[in-house]
């Protein structure tokens, strides 16, 4: 039944909260105003107000209710609790559904270490947050390079435990190695304080400590220590100076919200600004609500600042008309904010900023690396994995009837093939047919080099099932390698020529597999992964067996025997070069006859095609 406009003469002229209600009494808006009467009859205005959405939201509407207050505190209050309780279709909510990614310091263990993780509400425990941002490339920069300043633990607190002797990060000056008492309590205990200091953006207090401990070891002589404290300065000076275009005056917290709008769709970004510096950005996106600027904003920050950090200034556009009582409400229980709207100079500069982030925002969402990332970080979660995983490596054996053993290595970054990472072995031992001595070889092989390079992946993934997993652990604890992540992934019936449609994740001390969905993302790109590795192992096998059919047939032509076949090899190079070869380059072969030349000028003419790929090999 139609909306009957006769009713709202009879709204009462005083302060409250609305509730627009379409068919069955769904509430389908939730408004605030200081005179009811004014604010609903504005809806039904012939010219409407503006917005693209309020004619399809007055079109839906059949009754509206009220509730009168008694201050604008109250309508405040009320307004969001409404919309939480209500969830209206045309309302701004806040639904926790984006995933948040940060820093953590785990205060309450002996030995704390810095790590990331990601949340959906902040934890309640008693470790230090940092945060949050939602880019996990710049949260994992971030931490690369406090790892590096600062060297903390970066193990887990199970092989924290179980160390009897330090890992390859001590050796590298990555970490002080407190789990075989390389460091005190105290000297552990100053890292952490500096770490702390840094992440909240008091850099220069830490210059200062590191500057008057640089001296002291100075003067008592010990040379190695100061040097390495110069050197520690040196990487924290670089980072500052690095970061000094964004720096503000005064190092108050801020954040600065803006909004862009197009159509009947919006992204709202907010700017957070610690000890005078940018650390990070967060984008929210919104379709078809009733909400003008100001009403958004009060709603984001009610909503916001009830479970992220309360900063001491927060600037907007343009205030809204309530903002004194908003600010007093935000405050309640925690430190004053101020909110603010300039209209000229440094802080209006962040305004534009941030407007023109929000765009940006906009123009991207949906993107191919904003997807990737998702699914990246649904990995570690899902996996359990101390590393963001970045960068992965999968491998994968090929062989027939237990001969011509080979592996593949395909190299994956930020969720995309890397194909100048890829690599391909050859058994260097008679395997057979066993699947676990060939796994063996080649990651030992491959990761004795990476530990020389210190070129190693976040993530190592295995094609096979729980013994495979095991296999690669034990190649990985024998090479006192840490920092490395490892799952394998069960193929399904040995099938890599069709969809997965169910997938076995083996975790490291986890008896039973993860399970993923038929639909899942992150099962496709794991399929992705994997099929690629199946692929170039079994491309490299075809090309190495064909190879070795080629060498045979040559072998049987007519005149050429062992002795011929490798005189034609070192003078052409390669099977390659032989099968390009022509007339005048075979006559100038020392040792070959004319019935010689024209045997393999034959042969040649029938195998013309089998060179390519050899230079793969």
């Amino acid at each position: 039944m139609p909306f009957d406009l006769n009713t709202l003469t009879q709204l009462p002229p005083k302060p409250g909260v609305y509730l627009m209600k379409g068919s069955g009494g769904e509430v389908l808006y939730v408004g605030k105003a200081k005179n009811l009467k004014n604010r609903v009859r504005q809806y039904f205005l012939p010219r409407g107000d503006g917005r693209m959405i309020i004619p399809y939201l007055i079109a839906k509407v059949e009754h509206i209710d009220t509730i009168v207050v008694t201050s604008e505190k109250e309508a405040l209050l009320l307004e969001n609790n409404l919309i939480k309780q209500h969830q209206p279709r045309y309302n701004a909510l806040l639904k926790d559904d984006k995933a948040y990614v940060g820093l953590k310091i785990n205060v309450q263990h002996p030995w704390p270490m810095l790590s990331m993780i990601r949340y959906k509400t902040l934890p309640k425990d008693r470790a230090a947050y940092f945060g949050p941002y939602t880019s996990a490339e710049a949260t994992r920069q971030t931490l690369d390079l406090l790892h590096k300043i600062f060297p903390l633990r970066q193990c887990s607190d199970q092989e924290f435990a179980r160390r009897t002797r330090p890992c390859i990060l001590y050796d590298m000056k990555r970490c002080l190695a407190p789990c075989v008492g390389k460091c005190t309590k105290e000297e552990y205990a100053k890292l952490v304080q500096q770490t702390t200091q840094f992440l909240r953006g008091a850099d220069r207090q830490v210059l200062k400590g590191l500057y008057r401990e640089m001296e002291q070891a100075s003067l008592a002589l010990h040379f190695e220590k100061a040097g390495g404290l110069l050197k520690t300065i040196r990487q924290i000076e670089s980072t500052i100076e690095e970061q000094n275009v964004d720096r503000i005056r005064g190092g108050k917290s801020i954040d600065v919200l803006a909004i862009f709008r197009e159509g009947n769709e919006l992204e709202l970004t907010k700017l957070m600004f610690r000890g005078g510096k940018l650390m990070g950005s967060n984008d929210y996106h919104f379709a078809n609500i009733a909400e003008e600027d100001s009403e958004l904003f009060e709603t984001f920050m009610q909503q916001h600042y009830a479970i992220h950090e309360l900063p001491r200034e927060i600037l907007l556009p343009s205030l809204p008309e309530n903002w004194a009582t908003l600010a007093d409400l935000l405050s309640e229980g925690k430190t004053a904010v101020h909110i603010l709207s300039p209209k000229r100079g440094e802080k209006k500069a962040l305004l534009d900023m941030a407007k023109a982030n929000a765009e940006a925002s906009f123009k991207k969402r949906g993107g191919v690396a904003a997807s990737q990332e998702k699914i990246l970080l649904e990995m570690q979660e899902r996996f359990r994995l101390v590393n963001y995983p970045k960068k992965i490596e999968c491998f994968d054996n090929s062989h027939i009837a237990g001969t011509s053993n080979v592996s593949s290595l395909v190299v994956f970054v930020d969720g995309v093939k890397s194909p100048s990472g890829y690599r391909k072995y050859k058994s260097r031992q008679d395997t057979g047919s066993d699947d676990y001595a060939a796994m063996r070889e080649v990651l030992e092989r491959r990761y004795r080099k990476g530990k020389e390079m210190e070129e190693l992946p976040d993530l190592l993934i295995v094609d096979g099932g729980k013994g495979h997993l095991n296999i690669a652990l034990k190649v990985l604890k024998d090479l006192d390698i840490i920092s490395v992540d490892v799952i394998s992934v069960a193929k399904e019936e040995g099938r890599h020529d069709r969809g997965i449609t169910e997938e076995q994740v083996f975790l490291p001390e986890i008896k039973d597999p993860v399970i993923l969905k038929r639909n899942s993302s992150l099962l496709f790109l794991l399929q992705q992964i994997r099929d690629e590795a199946h692929r170039t192992a079994i491309s490299y096998h075809r090309l190495l067996h064909r190879k070795k059919n080629l060498r045979s047939s040559i072998l049987d032509i007519p005149g050429i025997g062992p002795v011929k076949f490798k005189i034609l090899l070192k003078h052409f190079g390669s099977l390659k070069g032989l099968l390009q070869a022509t007339r005048e380059d075979l006559s100038a072969v020392s040792g070959l006859t004319a019935a010689n030349v024209q045997a393999i000028l034959a042969f040649i003419n029938v195998h013309s095609t089998d060179h390519k790929g050899f230079e793969a090999v």
